[in-house]
């Protein structure tokens, strides 16, 4: 079968709220609003399908901005995607979702809409604005009644990572299909003086305990562990195991920068990780996909320059988050500083004998 690949794509920076850690507004929160017009957004479209049959991919979008169904072209746009039967999620804020909304999501090929809940009622109302708790858990029942797959997402930081139990119960409660949490990455308005490797791996086990008695109880949330410092935690526990077929030099895991993953944004800049201010690789508008792909890209696909994960037992399955490492050392391939990987727990071989090809 085909493999997916999967374009983020942000085709407007207007939205309903001006949250404390957005990426938009890091450099300058005055900053005037950019989004594409009908003829960038179809051209930009079938640039994405031209990658896709030059690389024998499936194409599968990631429609965001800002809050994208604010884009007055938002569903000429799902138009289009119904014509070519491509498969996409939404990520958006909740406040124009009802079960009319909903439904035509639906129509038009919509299979997951996404929503953030970045700490309890206080926490995430001071995170993002007034109401915005309430009203997120309200319109997940909305999603789920028109047959989209609703999922929450936190962005874990040192404000808010205590609350994430709390998160969970309150997603479970109302009804999310999905739920998984990512680290919050520096972007200028510094919000975060970074959490130990302790106090995240602590975290990780606290989730692990409560998503496994939630499914002992027959829960129908699925939560995903989409941080790949996971891997780590269920290898040390035993839920992780290399396979017998792993073969050295390969990647069969871990961030997708670089492999099946790029970011396009309003300006048509194409990213190769949105998390990354200075990962820009080309324009959309200018540039043809397939060949940035490879003209440009190549720097981030060099696994052996990481300078801790190269060392790793599980570095063909982990490689923690680059975006993370690139947010508090500046250094993209640095050390991921919520990582407890160590010589001392037999995870890292010594610097002078660091592993290449």
């Amino acid at each position: 079968m085909k493999q997916y690949f999967s374009f983020q794509w942000h085709i407007t920076d207007e939205c309903d709220q001006r949250c404390k850690h957005c990426y938009i507004f890091s450099d300058d929160p005055c900053r005037d609003l950019d989004s594409m017009t009908w003829e960038q957004m179809e051209d930009t479209f079938y640039n994405c399908l031209d990658f896709c049959e030059v690389y024998d991919r499936l194409p599968y979008f990631y429609l965001t901005g800002g809050d994208p169904i604010l884009h007055p072209d938002f569903w000429r746009l799902l138009a289009l995607f119904r014509e070519y039967r491509v498969p996409f999620t939404i990520m958006g804020n909740p406040f124009h979702l009802n079960d009319q909304v909903c439904q035509e999501l639906k129509y038009y090929g919509c299979e997951k809409y996404q929503l953030s809940l970045d700490g309890l009622r206080e926490t995430h109302d001071w995170f993002r604005k007034p109401g915005s708790f309430d009203c997120t858990l309200e319109k997940i029942g909305c999603i789920n009644r028109a047959g989209i797959r609703s999922v929450i997402m936190t962005t874990v930081s040192k404000q808010n990572y205590m609350e994430v139990p709390g998160i969970i119960d309150a997603v479970v409660k109302a009804g999310a299909n999905i739920f998984a949490f990512s680290r919050y990455v520096p972007s200028g308005g510094e919000l975060d003086t970074s959490m130990t490797p302790q106090e995240y791996r602590s975290l990780l086990a606290t989730c692990d305990k409560k998503f496994k008695e939630y499914v002992d109880e027959g829960c129908g949330t699925y939560f995903n562990k989409k941080d790949h410092l996971w891997t780590l935690y269920e290898y040390e526990i035993g839920a992780f195991k290399i396979p017998a077929y792993a073969c050295d030099g390969m990647i069969y895991g871990g961030c997708n920068c670089g492999n099946c993953h790029i970011t396009i944004l309003p300006t048509g800049d194409i990213y190769a990780c949105r998390r990354v201010a200075e990962s820009k690789v080309g324009n959309v508008f200018e540039d043809r996909l397939a060949d940035v792909w490879i003209t440009s890209m190549e720097a981030y696909r060099n696994y052996d320059e990481f300078s801790k994960c190269s060392r790793c037992t599980l570095r063909q399955f982990c490689r923690g988050c680059p975006a993370v490492a690139k947010g508090y050392t500046g250094d993209f391939y640095g050390d991921d500083p919520q990582c407890w990987a160590s010589e001392e727990n037999g995870l890292l071989m010594p610097k002078n004998e660091r592993k290449t090809g």
